[in-house]
């Protein structure tokens, strides 16, 4: 699933939720949030010569390995192929685009060990990197693992992402 966003003439930014197993291309001034990332990875791709960026909300690793098939955009093999064609349709150069990935938590590391493989977000984080590589992109940062969930918000006007947790507190990338 995938949402185009256009705006003109708007001083302010606008900020729009992207839910958990969804994909949303925007450009400034647009900021794309994910709210409440824990074991899921918030994969941001960026464009800053076009202002363009795309963020997903990824809940799973890969679709091959699901029963559900309906909404692709929740696994990590299939949504960063999906934004990457979302941008590329907006004229978007796959040589400029830079990714920003936060999440991928061992929300329960009392009883699962972070070596295990029913540590999902380990596993969610995997598959995105692979993906990335896959297309070539570039990850320029990374706040993945631990054991808190994160809140994202990604702005276009300068591709910036500002991470929140509650036990750390505010980060700005």
């Amino acid at each position: 699933m995938s949402i185009e966003i256009k705006m003109l003439d708007c001083p302010e930014t606008v900020e729009l939720t992207v839910g958990m197993g969804e994909i949303m291309v925007a450009e400034s001034p647009y900021a794309l949030r994910c709210i409440g990332v824990g074991s899921c990875v918030a994969v941001a791709l960026y464009d800053k010569a076009a202002a363009i960026g795309g963020l997903a909300h990824i809940m799973l690793p890969q679709i091959a390995k699901s029963s559900d098939k309906s909404s692709p955009a929740r696994y990590g093999d299939m949504a960063v192929a999906m934004m990457v064609n979302e941008m590329q349709e907006r004229d978007v150069s796959i040589c400029n685009l830079k990714a920003k990935i936060f999440g991928g938590a061992n929300m329960f590391s009392n009883i699962i060990s972070p070596d295990s493989t029913m540590n999902i977000g380990q596993r969610n984080i995997s598959a995105v990197r692979e993906e990335l590589i896959k297309h070539d992109i570039e990850i320029v940062v990374e706040d993945v693992g631990g054991h808190v969930g994160r809140s994202v918000l990604f702005d276009m006007r300068d591709g910036s992402v500002v991470v929140k947790t509650t036990n750390v507190g505010e980060k700005n990338y």
